[in-house]
């Protein structure tokens, strides 16, 4: 009978992609991004082991929301004092803080505990078109 096969982390092959978010709906593309952060895209996926690949999202600010969640879906965030729950609007997270909604989408995606924090550092979100990460020649992927 043979083993599963089970990727140690010396032997992970890291690609880079780039996703263009113009145009697309905020959770396809970050359902995607998550799948490519995890590795689930591969043959030799293994759930114990960071095997996913790097991403960068570009035109962050041009992803769309569905229905009325521009209006209706509320973003929290609290400092830990007293009072100091401040609550923003998808509309208003879009138009100033287009790189942390698109973060926030894909990590709720991700394992929780200390893999997911490894799988959410190799993803780079990015505004408008441009990024740094020319070097590293990334592939362009499609999200439907």
């Amino acid at each position: 009978m043979k083993d599963t096969y089970m990727q140690k982390k010396e032997e992970v092959k890291r690609n880079w992609y780039v996703v263009d978010a113009k145009g697309k709906n905020l959770g396809r593309v970050a359902s995607k991004v998550a799948t490519i952060l995890r590795g689930k895209h591969k043959p030799t996926y293994t759930p114990h082991v960071d095997c996913g690949d790097f991403v960068i999202v570009v035109n962050a600010s041009q992803v769309n929301l569905t229905g009325a969640k521009l209006d209706k879906k509320i973003y929290y965030n609290h400092s830990g004092y007293t009072g100091g729950l401040r609550e923003r609007t998808a509309r208003v997270m879009k138009e100033q803080y287009p790189e942390e909604m698109m973060e926030r989408a894909i990590k709720g995606m991700l394992p929780k505990g200390r893999l997911g924090r490894q799988m959410y550092k190799k993803l780079f979100v990015y505004a408008g078109e441009e990024h740094p990460h020319k070097a590293q020649q990334p592939v362009e992927l499609k999200v439907d």
